[in-house]
């Protein structure tokens, strides 16, 4: 079992950044693949990106050259790292976890965080 608790978020203007963080419990925290989704109001949760646990990344096209993920395994940490933002990158983020590879769909994880809110002014 796996636990993921993400912190980080908050409202920044355009432009800014802001740094997502998800914490896991476990000692097998290096063998899993993390992602990150996001989910704004209204609409079905997307994928921004993830992580191997090679540290091989992948991310949808909306974020690429703004956001990287990242990874602490002696902290059993990811970090998801936002700049130059929009406002349509306002939503709530969040964590999850697979042992296999990293997939792009929510029903490829099996472990999720609760999420944390980011509100993006223009």
């Amino acid at each position: 079992q796996v636990q993921l608790v993400e912190s980080g978020g908050g409202l920044v203007q355009a432009g800014g950044s802001l740094r997502l963080s998800c914490a896991a419990s476990g000692r097998t925290f290096s063998r899993y693949a993390m992602g990150w989704f996001r989910q704004a109001p209204g609409k079905e949760r997307e994928f921004v990106g993830a992580i191997t646990s090679s540290g091989s990344t992948v991310y949808t096209d909306s974020v690429k050259g703004r956001f990287t993920i990242f990874r602490d395994n002696a902290k059993n940490t990811v970090y998801l790292q936002m700049n130059s933002l929009k406002p349509e990158d306002t939503a709530v983020y969040v964590c999850a976890a697979v042992i296999t590879r990293a997939g792009v769909r929510p029903g490829e994880y099996d472990y999720w965080g609760q999420g944390t809110q980011v509100t993006v002014s223009s």
